[in-house]
């Protein structure tokens, strides 16, 4: 039998406890109901973004963002600072400018930048009621260099007439049974125009409506579709609506729809008063608050003659607070 020495006796087994649970996820501090409510709220918030009115439909008037038409206490001013509105906002300019019939030439309109006190000018740039149709000098070139030499401009389309216009030349332009789909199909007209000559989205598009019999209800009526359908449609495609007429049939007309809390009407007014002076903050048409601050063109003096720089030209006159043309460069 072999010698073997005595096998040490074992250790005894540590008795087992209870096995920890695994952690699935890490915990953290519990958030009241009150916490837990505000950030589900916050979330939401930012989501949705902010609410915006419908198309055309009416701004508080005196709230922040009211239209350039409204009046704190009297019915909302013109549609413009909603959805639908333009895209960029247009510079402002306050000075004098001028307009003439058919754009001068880029020369001519160095000297009188040189020389003259006018820093802004009107273009008629369309419209089927221009006066001068032919435009030798206007093209897409000419607004880049004008505006180079640092005219601001002030576009303005010619397009169908007051059935009643006193203007026997622009009677065979008179609006048609259809103002509004008229209006609507001029105002899409005027945007291609503008667009061809590089005034750019965000822009003021001045409708010119010339005089009309005052006292004629029925013209007057016809007159408002057709510039509430073309101000929808300008301000659709992004542009701005501005209008220009005589202080005492469209001008007035223009103030009678905006008491009255009509919609779809011009952001920015120039009316035609020939004073010999101005007075863009007087006009006894407007209410003294109404497309204030920076919404008013005065045209004061009309169809005088001036040279600036060697160079002549007949012009009407006006002193300017509004917005004017976005070039492209």
């Amino acid at each position: 039998m072999r010698n073997v020495l005595p096998r040490a006796p074992r250790p005894p087994r540590p008795t087992p406890g209870p096995r920890p649970r695994a952690r699935l996820f890490r915990t953290r501090p519990r958030t009241s109901v009150r916490t837990a409510v505000a950030v589900l709220l916050t979330a939401a918030a930012l989501l949705i973004g902010p609410a915006h009115g419908t198309p055309g439909s009416a701004v508080r008037a005196g709230a922040p963002g009211a239209a350039p038409g409204a009046v704190p206490g009297a019915a909302p001013g013109p549609a413009g600072a909603r959805a639908g509105a333009p895209a960029a906002a247009p510079p402002h300019f306050a000075g004098r400018a001028f307009d003439t019939c058919e754009a001068p030439s880029v020369a001519v309109m160095r000297a009188w930048r040189r020389s003259s006190p006018y820093r802004a000018v009107g273009v008629y740039f369309g419209g089927r009621g221009r006066g001068c149709r032919a435009q030798r000098e206007l093209n897409r070139g000419w607004v880049a260099a004008v505006h180079a030499q640092g005219w601001r401009m002030l576009p303005l389309f010619v397009g169908s007439q007051p059935p009643c216009v006193l203007v026997e030349a622009k009677r065979r332009y008179a609006i048609g049974r259809s103002p509004w789909t008229q209006g609507t199909r001029e105002g899409a007209e005027a945007v291609r125009a503008a667009r061809a000559l590089g005034f750019a989205s965000g822009s003021p598009l001045y409708l010119d409506i010339e005089a009309y019999r005052a006292g004629d209800a029925r013209c007057a009526a016809t007159t408002v579709r057709f510039v509430r359908g073309w101000n929808r449609e300008v301000r659709r495609l992004g542009y701005l609506p501005g209008f220009y007429s005589s202080a005492e049939t469209g001008v007035r007309q223009m103030e009678r729809e905006r008491a009255a809390g009509t919609r779809d009407l011009p952001a920015v007014v120039w009316f035609a008063r020939w004073l010999g002076r101005p007075a863009l903050e007087s006009e006894r048409t407007l209410h003294p608050r109404a497309w204030r601050p920076h919404a008013r063109i005065h045209q004061y003096a009309g169809n005088v003659t001036e040279t600036h720089g060697g160079r002549r030209i007949r012009i009407d006159r006006s002193v300017v607070d509004a917005p004017v043309a976005r070039v492209t460069r």
